[in-house]
């Protein structure tokens, strides 16, 4: 008696099942996850205004073009709290929040919100929110193309919505923090490179860079893939130095100076606002360091091992998916909104299991473990909501947060199922360009 459904019906039955678990995760956050941090912050005394991490760009870019004011000035944060947090804050008040919701980005954020500086705030929080759920959505199928990793549509549109029906979703939604967009334009980088589309992937990453912290490493890496195969490649660097020069001098004729001063406002966000990356929250200090600087070396020798790569290729997908999981256990921030940028490492690992599969215990328990995490927190979230429907959600509101449980595991584990599942497929990566790519991206090096 066969117990799985047929094969031509699977991807119907993935898609029934991302509907089912898309809509317990956005039930259990208005039930349980909103209502539960709305409660702790009155409890702690926290100062509650719109709560909005566009709030501070959107203001700044709004002072700073239509009252020629300076965005990271202490007057217009002041402004930005006051907003945020419903009243400035004060210093004096040992419950007030530390981080000071100051305008920390690059300048050359104003000119992707400069249309929004004459609509009122509330009707820009509500249109962003749904674009960057859209965002999210959208960098599934970017990254597969970027990968090579081509499923059925229905599986796709599948994976969409489990990435839209996630906690870190959730909190983009009711954050608005401009995370899903740097991630759609780096998912949008590496798909048109892999489309040949080198000109555009080179804008794509300048465009990346209003969060430095988080295109920083994939910066890297497709620079030194560029300079790999120059005489082809090179489009792709001088689009990226072009963009980020252009950016940086348009803001410039904005605001003179502005450099300095986001350097010195860096500095002070470092103290004020940045969280331990993952590793110094689990390791000892000494041994964060330690592991964190052997990650880098590994991942400058992977990505130089595979500067040659095809786009595509079974390396390039490999060197996304090391980018992508070094960069979060390196950046100061443990916000659940940066977790999306491990969609590129479960997919590689997604589209390899059945060769790590034959590769022994240890990488199969290991990539097991880190999906096996981020299923835990789509089936709580859904077991709680169904409860929900037939208990009375206060009596349900101690076991809000039993979906979180796995969220801090989930980016170690994914590391190190990336780690040990490269070193046990480095003797069968695929070499050969894949056919359904076009010819302009499946330039290889003769000496690869």
């Amino acid at each position: 008696m066969k117990l799985l459904p047929h094969p031509r019906t699977l991807p119907w039955y993935a898609l029934a099942a991302s509907l089912l678990i898309c809509f317990g995760v956005w039930h259990w956050a208005k039930v349980f996850a909103a209502p539960a941090y709305t409660a702790q912050a009155l409890a702690g005394g926290r100062p509650i205004g719109n709560n909005s991490d566009l709030y501070p760009y959107w203001l700044g870019t709004r002072e700073l073009l239509l009252h020629h004011r300076d965005p990271y000035s202490s007057d217009v944060t002041q402004e930005i709290q006051a907003g945020f947090y419903g009243r400035p804050l004060d210093p004096q008040k040992p419950s007030d929040p530390k981080d000071q919701e100051a305008f920390s980005y690059p300048l050359y954020v104003i000119f992707m919100l400069a249309p929004t500086v004459t609509l009122p705030f509330r009707t820009v929080q509500e249109t962003v929110r749904w674009l960057l759920l859209l965002a999210i959505g959208c960098t599934v199928p970017l990254w597969m193309y970027a990968i090579g990793f081509r499923p059925r549509r229905l599986l796709v549109v599948s994976g969409m919505l489990l990435a839209v029906g996630s906690f870190p979703a959730v909190q983009e939604f009711y954050m608005q923090n401009l995370t899903a967009l740097v991630l759609l334009f780096l998912a949008a980088a590496a798909a048109a490179t892999v489309r040949g589309w080198l000109l555009l992937s080179g804008f794509l990453l300048a465009l990346s860079t209003i969060k430095p912290q988080l295109s920083g490493l994939f910066v890297f890496f497709f620079v030194l893939w560029s300079t790999a195969q120059w005489a082809k490649r090179q489009r792709l660097f001088w689009s990226f130095v072009v963009t980020l020069v252009a950016l940086v001098l348009a803001a410039e004729k904005v605001s003179y100076g502005w450099i300095a001063r986001f350097l010195t406002l860096v500095r002070a966000y470092m103290i004020y606002a940045a969280d331990p990356p993952i590793l110094r929250a689990l390791l000892p200090a000494w041994l964060a360091a330690a592991v964190g600087a052997a990650l880098i070396g590994f991942l400058m020798l992977c990505c130089w091992r595979w500067r040659k790569a095809f786009a595509g290729s079974d390396h390039f997908g490999w060197a996304l998916a090391w980018v992508a999981t070094v960069t979060l256990a390196l950046i100061p921030k443990l916000a659940a909104y940066s977790q999306p940028l491990l969609i590129p490492a479960w997919l590689v690992l997604l589209a390899h299991r059945e060769t790590i599969w034959k590769e022994g215990l240890i990488p199969r328990a290991l990539v097991k473990s880190a999906f096996a995490c981020q299923i835990w927190q789509w089936a709580a979230a859904l077991m709680l909501s169904l409860c929900s429907l037939l208990i009375p959600p206060a009596r349900l509101r101690a076991a809000a947060e039993i979906p979180m449980y796995t969220s801090l595991a989930s980016w170690p584990i994914t590391l190190l199922a990336v780690v040990i599942a490269t070193l046990s497929l480095r003797h069968v990566s695929r070499q050969i360009p894949p056919a359904s790519l076009p010819h302009s991206a499946l330039a290889v090096d003769p000496n690869q």
